[in-house]
């Protein structure tokens, strides 16, 4: 049987299916896809979690509402009904996103099935082997699992499945200490599960700044029971549900088990490695500045190759694909400067840019101010005691490095910060350049740079 040729072949429906504009048109184009059109963000990821945390916020509004003199309480939560709102949204976007491919797109050719590279530029799918002048490999990433004797048997979740299960755990065992164990501890704990994290490290969101994250601990011990430096060695089902035992020796009962233990680039699944193509030591396809891999024309973007698995960024570097695929003698290089992350927990943080060791370590002249919310007029209308802004900056430049916030809507106050970062703005600039709305919560960060010490000081 002999080959399909295409001008363009896209591995992956998540960003990689955004490249596809006007511009290519006239050439013939293959998309390639396993699983659920659309990619991780829209229908395991991103989205559905950020619906499930929205309702997970309100739950915990109305459940410390006294402080405010209000006197209310929780009859009790739908998380059916919740989960056929979020799904009933979900699942025509990414139906419809294929049948626009499939059926509105001449000159695009929808192949469903596994990818697997038989050399720089040949794929086969299935029974169908097809060759491409340009490739897109965008094929994102899966959960991890460790080996665990036992948790095969057992059964347990990880992000793909377990919004979507019939009925909320009582007790849930959550592995791993990262943005989707914490995302996915308030999620349930909101809906009435008792929630135990179970992670290797001495803490949790290990990359955040050290004074984030040790506020993130406490509150999270307060909330949920935290077991860390610990890993689970055995998984064991029960008359009463499932036993975890820990490396310590001491065990734990709970009714499911949530695996949230980072993701693998799914460069392996795809046989990228016998195709020639170089890898990271963590799986990631090695690209350039361009996006580009070790061949001519065949780029990569997204989780299958960035060290930064945030859809954000993978549509950043799709918009970058599509203009060098396009514009092949006029390319543009991706920009992952002043890269910003939330995780929506309880609380939640937003950062960008160097935590203060970080900075220190680079060997910048730091200098660093912390804003709390409570000692803003917001702040006192919130009745908020713990939340706060810390702003790391150059003493000598005056540039900002770094900024991290834990508290309500910390992922909209970081975006002024991420803006100032981008057009170079000093930290004085970025704090009387401009009004701030008073008395708005931004003033929490705009008192945070005014925090700082001023010019000339040591």
């Amino acid at each position: 049987m002999g080959a399909d040729s295409f001008d363009l072949i896209i591995v992956g429906t998540g960003s990689g299916n955004s490249i596809l504009g006007p511009q290519f048109d006239d050439w013939k184009v293959a998309i390639i896809e396993r699983d659920v059109f659309g990619g991780t963000c829209l229908n395991k990821g991103c989205i559905p979690t950020k619906m499930y945390v929205y309702v997970a916020d309100v739950v915990e509004h109305i459940r410390h509402a006294g402080v405010l003199g209000v006197d209310a309480e929780i009859r009790r939560t739908r998380w059916s009904d919740v989960r056929d709102r979020v799904f009933g949204r979900i699942d025509p976007i990414a139906a419809s996103g294929e049948d626009y491919r499939t059926h509105r797109c001449p000159n695009v050719t929808v192949f469903r099935g596994s990818a697997s590279f038989l050399g720089p530029r040949t794929i086969r799918v299935g029974e169908h082997v097809l060759e491409g002048d340009r490739i897109v490999i965008a094929a994102g990433a899966r959960p991890t699992v460790p080996d665990v004797p036992g948790l095969a048997d057992v059964g347990f979740y990880t992000s793909d499945d377990v919004m979507r299960v019939d009925d909320v755990p009582p007790r849930l065992a959550i592995l791993g200490g990262g943005f989707i164990a914490c995302e996915m501890a308030h999620v349930f704990h909101a809906f009435g599960s008792e929630i135990t994290i179970i992670n290797r490290n001495d803490t949790l969101l290990r990359a955040e700044d050290h004074d984030i994250r040790e506020h993130y601990l406490r509150a999270a011990q307060s909330q949920y029971r935290v077991v860390l430096s610990q890993t689970a060695t055995q998984a064991t089902r029960t008359p009463s549900g499932i036993r975890l035992t820990l490396s310590d020796g001491s065990t734990v009962e709970v009714d499911a088990v949530l695996v949230a233990a980072g993701r693998t680039p799914n460069s392996d699944q795809l046989g990228l490695a016998g195709a020639g193509y170089p890898l990271h030591e963590d799986g990631r396809l090695v690209v350039d500045e361009y996006q580009e891999t070790a061949f001519e024309g065949v780029y990569a973007l997204g989780d299958i190759s960035s060290p930064f698995q945030l859809k954000h960024v993978a549509n950043h570097e799709a918009r970058v694909v599509a203009h060098n695929l396009a514009n092949p003698n006029n390319r543009r290089p991706s920009n992952h400067d002043n890269v910003p992350h939330a995780v929506f927990g309880s609380p939640q943080i937003a950062s960008v840019g160097l935590t203060e060791r970080a900075a220190r370590s680079a060997g910048h002249d730091v200098m660093t101010a912390v804003q709390r919310y409570g000692d803003t007029a917001y702040g006192w209308a919130m009745e908020d005691t713990t939340s706060m802004c810390k702003v790391v900056a150059d003493r000598r430049s005056r540039r900002l490095l770094g900024a991290h916030i834990i508290g309500p809507y910390s992922s909209m106050l970081l975006q002024q910060l991420v803006q100032g970062m981008s057009f170079g703005q000093t930290v004085d600039e970025m704090a009387r350049g401009q009004y701030y709305a008073h008395p708005a919560l931004s003033e929490v960060v705009e008192n945070a740079l005014l925090g700082l010490p001023p010019a000339g000081s040591h």
